[in-house]
């Protein structure tokens, strides 16, 4: 990396994480002039937090493509988070070419990646969080949940080796989503035996169903270099929807947005000058909710994988504004949010999204050496190598990923299915093209505790209705009516989709081996993770695993995607 990206990434970061104020005081070129380093971050202020988000149990540095679909609809429309590949790089005048639009973007991705290499894993985040944290006293690292899932050796422990590795990094304070995939004994376990006395588990929004008791803390009252503040947790609102509820029997979920306001209330009464919420809500849900409160200074949100370079300023029902932040996913990024209070008031605050280049910050020794403790019983299995791919391999966007597609077409293929639907699950890292796909590899995308496959016979009716249900829950003008995941990933079948249609009216034109779909006429599906107790079926893993193994190479995977009609310049869509 030369003087002059450095200076252009540090810039960014200056100028994103500036409050208004502050703005007029510095130009992006002083800045940019002064800069040596791009993790250089000189302290601000007295009131300091990290945050990181949506880990997904990815210890080691991985590749992750950003999306080329991000669709914003109705009032989210050509807003943050919902800007893609270059609409992102102008929205906040940022260049091309450079390690910052490859941080956020998609553009030339293979290209991009081979210089710029791997990002996240733990052995260089907690370089920077000691960093970050020899400057700012007192300073809380937050985690937004999704931290003990998503990896073969998260399953295969039980989300030990996250715990252990997430009590090494400082985490302070957590959240939850797909840490109750777990099952609600395996996380109160894992709060009581190893969190307790280390990180904090809240969740304002977990309860009781009978009695309406709280399950967890809602909230935590810390003094910061003399200023009371306050950090409430939310949890994934949809957790008994999204995923099987089972998992977690007698608990209660939602926003809870009364409760939310109740908690926010009383922190303030008892002193609170600054008031943080911790929230797995997903970028749409917590830009509505920071509308609606009162007395919130800001949100530090996860669950929808958002990069946000820039915090956003919302104006609150009290008349002030409340920052909402969102810091992607994957251990890619870490966003630092600095208060400066004085007399008992937020003065000025400055925010950066770092983003963590393993080439650039050296591996911690210690961390290391824990991961590879962790790591060493499944090496072998890890390493075993299924298949080569000639063509990029990544998930996330709205629509398949050549990952998506390969899932479904192993599906299809393996169990003489006509159709295939895979979830529109947001992790999943990243293959190059000349990679070879390992057990590792295939886990990073599947690694569930409902790896259950499926074969039914749907009629063409049923097939539409699952598609519009999915589309409303990424599409739903209201973003409490969202879950924050993607679009059902389908192979063998063609169909026409226009976001901004009415609910039930989304879905068009289907059509299978350029046939139509006949409404009455039964079809044999495939899929996985079924969300009902109590299924059987051959874990995805092996499915796709014995899949690749036959092929021995995978040429250039091409995802099949929906036509997609009903926007003009939408800023999210290439």
């Amino acid at each position: 990396m030369n003087r002059r990206e450095f200076a252009q990434m540090l810039g960014l970061g200056m100028m994103a994480g500036m409050s208004l104020p502050l703005l007029g005081a510095y130009s992006r070129k002083s800045v940019a002039a002064t800069a040596g380093d791009l993790y250089d971050v000189p302290r601000f202020g007295n009131v300091h937090f990290m945050h990181m988000t949506d880990a997904h149990a990815q210890l080691m540095p991985v590749y992750y493509r950003e999306p080329s679909i991000n669709i914003g609809v109705h009032a989210a429309r050509n807003q943050p988070p919902h800007l893609v590949g270059e609409a992102l790089l102008r929205a906040y005048g940022l260049p091309l070419n450079s390690r910052i639009a490859h941080a956020l973007t998609y553009l030339d991705f293979n290209m991009a990646a081979a210089e710029y290499g791997r990002v996240g894993g733990f052995a260089h985040l907690a370089t920077l969080v000691k960093q970050i944290r020899a400057s700012r006293p007192g300073s809380l690292l937050l985690d937004g949940g999704d931290l003990w899932q998503g990896s073969a050796t998260s399953l295969w422990t039980k989300g030990q080796d996250m715990v252990d590795a997430s009590k090494a990094l400082g985490i302070d304070i957590m959240t939850g989503h797909w840490e109750f995939t777990l099952g609600a004994d395996r996380v109160m376990e894992i709060i009581e035996n190893d969190l307790d006395g280390h990180i904090e588990f809240l969740a304002q929004n977990v309860k009781d169903f009978d009695f309406g008791d709280a399950i967890f803390a809602s909230h935590t009252m810390r003094e910061m270099n003399g200023v009371p503040v306050a950090i409430i947790g939310q949890a994934f609102p949809y957790t008994p929807i999204a995923n099987p509820s089972h998992f977690t029997p007698g608990w209660t979920f939602g926003i809870q947005e009364r409760e939310l306001q109740q908690t926010i209330d009383k922190v303030r009464k008892q002193g609170a000058q600054v008031v943080v919420l911790l929230s797995h809500n997903g970028a749409d849900v917590d830009i509505k909710l920071a509308s609606r409160l009162s007395g919130l200074d800001a949100i530090m949100g996860g669950h929808t994988h958002d990069a946000i370079p820039q915090a956003i300023r919302v104006k609150n029902s009290g008349g002030g504004q409340t920052l909402v932040t969102n810091a992607g996913s994957n251990g890619k990024f870490l966003g630092v949010l600095d208060f400066d209070v004085q007399a008992g008031k937020i003065k000025q605050w400055h925010y950066r999204l770092l983003p963590v280049f393993a080439d650039l910050l050296p591996a911690d020794p210690e961390m290391a050496a824990l991961i590879d403790r962790l790591r060493a019983p499944y090496l072998d299995k890890l390493n075993t190598t299924l298949a080569t791919t000639e063509g990029l391999l990544y998930r996330r966007g709205n629509f398949n990923g050549s990952f998506d597609q390969l899932i479904v077409d192993a599906l299809m293929e393996s169990k003489d299915a006509e159709i295939a639907f895979s979830p529109g699950f947001r992790w999943g890292t990243s293959l190059l093209p000349g990679d070879k796909i390992t057990v590792e590899d295939l886990m990073n995308q599947v690694a569930i505790t409902y790896p259950q496959t499926t074969l039914n016979e749907f009629t063409g009716e049923r097939i539409k209705f699952i598609l519009e249900d999915v589309a409303d829950n990424l599409f739903n003008p209201d973003p409490y009516y969202q879950q924050g995941g993607d679009m059902v990933r389908v192979g063998g079948l063609d169909y026409t989709i226009n976001p901004n249609a009415d609910s039930g009216n989304r879905i068009s034109d289907m059509s299978l081996n350029g046939k139509p779909l006949e409404a009455s006429k039964t079809y044999k599906v495939a899929g996985w993770a079924p969300v009902a107790e109590g299924v059987e079926g051959e874990p995805i893993w092996d499915v796709v695993g014995n899949w690749l193994s036959s092929k021995k190479t995978v040429p250039l995977v091409e995802p099949k995607q929906p036509r997609i009609v009903g926007l003009k310049d939408n800023l999210g869509l290439v």
